[in-house]
């Protein structure tokens, strides 16, 4: 009888600062967190278990307000927890190289990142490791997205984050016959990004068969099992509300051990309840996140910035100017000394009822820590980055009784623009969706025009100055005139805040822009009617979680449930 072992591996990704089940943008209990984690980690670890991490760990939940302190806490939750090993997600990048640098000497994990170089050539991490497991000889190759290089290239102090593909390969010719099995962990989710090949597991499965566990992050999406080219890929959520666990049985067989089966769990830790040793030695920092997030910033009076959402699910910013984004683009216009802005809604939950308005209101109107940018631009230019950002809509066809959206297309990438009036087709076929484009007063904004944008970092490195989003190389890109603008105020996020205290005296009104709209739609106004109940009655509510994905909206008439069609008739 041939002898038989087995291993598991635990994995888990995008925890962003999730210490506590508590988000503290929203102020209020919220499911998912390194101390449940913890918890459930110590019910499925056994004596030959690998523990990796698939990146973005520091940046989210208000977890930047303890980066100055000697060893952040999702470090010493990282640590009491003994993982193995972790992989940076391009968010590890966001406050910086020396950010960086001290949480991989802090974490007792050892760093795996093998396509990102400082200036000298050095790397930044080793590219792989092989661990003996149970005898098994387990390697573990980490790779992080190469588009930091357009997301986080102010951040990066000159480093450089080379295609995952290449030197996945390099290692692989160097790795051959030395190990049992094979396991991938990228932050890379399934698809490319930004056009941009390599930047999606999909690509390097295709690639390398090699490969016998992918553990894919990024995309906080929750997969369970996927088999791409004979490739075991599983994926986590955001916020530690999930863990993946994969039981890998082997078999001796010439003196080897061969991999005979791959059995993968999808773990629900929100049912584990939090680690009491972890809820003790995170009690400060939980007082000093909560204290920040209930300061008071200002007053809201005359109404709230966002409509009610017709559709659940569905931000009504969305789909028409509102006084959010309008106090979006107009803080970047202040700050950023320009004439037209544009900015993106970066949470489908982002609203702010009349009243006193707190700290944690305004990570709930702009969820991230991007830093503002101004970018000079050609009105040939402008429209291109304005049908780009159009394509975020699906072509609205006859019998359509809802507007959806292109599901490969991420809301927090469609930008609407001030400074501008403009209207956008939907009927009309990407490319050729912008219409009437004129300044304010009228004119029309000529292809030759010289523009001066206020734009976030963020948005300005994925879409507007590197090739393969909208522009292709050899085409002139619009110029960066100056990033980190007002750097010693942060974010655009702080930008608000300062902008709300002093500039409009703590007392904040509601303006909405009537300068865009969408048009080339119409339908049969009762039958739209029964398709938004219908819709309602499918889509819950969203919660407060970190980014919820936008629910599926498309309906015709052919779509609505019986009952409903026979009431029409």
């Amino acid at each position: 009888m041939k002898e038989t072992k087995t291993i598991r591996l635990l994995a888990t990704s995008d925890v962003h600062g999730k210490f506590l089940p508590w988000m503290y943008s929203l102020n209020m209990e919220s499911p998912g967190s390194a101390a449940q984690l913890s918890t459930a980690i110590r019910q499925y670890r056994t004596e030959n278990t690998l523990l990796v991490e698939a990146g973005d760990l520091i940046e989210g939940n208000s977890s930047e307000l303890f980066l100055d302190d000697p060893v952040h806490p999702m470090v010493q939750a990282y640590n009491r927890m003994n993982y193995d090993l972790w992989v940076t997600g391009n968010h590890e990048y966001t406050f910086g190289m020396e950010i960086l640098k001290k949480t991989i000497a802090d974490l007792h994990a050892e760093c795996l990142t093998g396509n990102v170089f400082f200036p000298d050539g050095t790397p930044l991490a080793k590219g792989y490791t092989i661990r003996e497991i149970n005898g098994i000889r387990a390697a573990v190759i980490g790779m992080t997205s190469p588009n930091i290089n357009r997301w986080e290239k102010k951040n990066m102090d000159g480093c450089t984050a080379t295609d995952a593909l290449a030197e996945t390969r390099k290692i692989l010719e160097e790795i051959r016959g030395r190990y049992d099995v094979l396991i991938g962990v990228f932050h890379e989710g399934l698809e490319n990004e930004c056009n941009t090949e390599n930047t999606g597991v999909t690509d390097i499965c295709n690639a390398c068969p090699e490969f016998d566990i992918m553990v894919s992050a990024h995309e906080h999406r929750a997969i369970p099992e996927l088999y791409i080219n004979n490739v075991l890929v599983i994926q986590n959520s955001s916020d530690g509300r999930t863990m993946s666990c994969i039981d890998l049985s082997f078999e001796q067989e010439d003196g080897r051990w061969r991999l005979t089966g791959r059995k993968p769990e999808l773990i629900d830790v929100c049912k584990f309840e939090p680690d009491p040793e972890l809820v003790q030695l995170f009690e400060p920092y939980h007082i000093r996140a909560k204290d920040n997030a209930e300061s008071q910033v200002g007053t809201l009076v005359g109404g709230p910035l966002t409509p009610p959402d017709e559709i659940n699910g569905v931000a009504q910013a969305l789909l028409e100017p509102t006084p959010l984004i309008d106090l979006i683009n107009r803080v970047q216009m202040y700050y950023g000394g320009t004439e037209i802005s544009a900015a993106a809604l970066g949470h489908l939950t982002a609203k702010l009822p009349e009243g006193i308005i707190r700290e944690c209101d305004l990570t709930r109107i702009y969820a991230f820590t991007n830093t503002l940018c101004r970018v000079s631009l050609t009105g040939a230019q402008m429209k291109r980055f304005m049908e780009y950002s159009a394509e975020f809509f699906n072509k609205f066809q006859p019998g359509d009784l809802t507007i959806s959206f292109n599901p490969a297309f991420q809301y927090y990438l469609y930008m609407m623009f001030a400074g501008v009036n403009y209207e956008i087709n939907i009927s009309a076929e990407p490319g050729s969706r912008i219409e009437h484009l004129t300044y304010p007063d009228g004119r029309p904004v000529n292809d030759t025009d010289v523009l001066h944008l206020a734009v976030s970092e963020y948005c300005a490195g994925a879409c507007l100055l590197t090739y393969g989003t909208i522009f292709h190389e050899g085409e002139e890109l619009p110029i960066l005139e100056e990033s980190g603008i007002h750097s010693e105020l942060g974010c655009i996020r702080e930008m608000l805040k300062e902008y709300i205290m002093n500039v409009r005296h703590g007392v904040l009104e509601p303006v909405k822009p009537n300068n865009w709209k969408l048009t080339g739609y119409s339908w049969d106004s009762s039958l739209r009617n029964r398709a938004v109940q219908a819709l309602n009655r499918k889509n819950p509510v969203p919660s407060g979680l970190r980014r919820p994905e936008l629910p599926s909206c498309a309906m015709r008439e052919e779509d609505l449930p019986p009952e409903e069609r026979e009431e029409q008739k």
